[in-house]
């Protein structure tokens, strides 16, 4: 079997915060961003993995949720615990600074993890959970 990642999805609830946060601040490119009654999906991906990308989404736009699961949604969104990333980076501390000067939520600074990895962490503006690993 040859199986590789190609999109993922993370809500947003903000498109224009999201697409700053993603393009601006974490560099990543937009590949697509489609609009479909009043919602917005938009397409990211890091530059130099084409393969690879972020599709930000309106959580609301999943059929056949209920109005109690949309609750739930946004209340797990707004802590925090709906959603997260794992990034990794060749140069944790630089990466960290330059995420953090941009106004992002800091959640963790650089730390030496007992599992064996280096790691800081912020939070998107929908509330996800992004962690940046040092690659070593």
């Amino acid at each position: 079997m040859d199986l590789t990642i190609h999109s993922t999805f993370l809500p947003h609830s903000d498109p224009e915060a999201s697409l700053a946060f993603y393009r601006d601040t974490l560099g990543f490119e937009v590949r697509l961003d489609v609009g479909y009654e009043g919602m917005r999906w938009i397409t990211v991906g890091p530059v130099g993995q084409p393969d690879t990308s972020i599709v930000l989404h309106p959580p609301a736009a999943t059929p056949g949720l209920t109005d109690d699961e949309r609750r739930t949604i946004a209340e797990m969104m707004a802590k925090g615990t709906y959603a997260s990333l794992l990034l990794a980076t060749a140069d944790l501390d630089a990466t960290f600074e330059s995420v953090q000067a941009s106004g992002a939520e800091v959640v963790q600074e650089p730390i030496e993890q007992p599992y064996g990895v280096r790691d800081c962490a912020f939070r998107d503006p929908a509330g996800a959970m992004v962690r940046i690993q040092e690659r070593r």
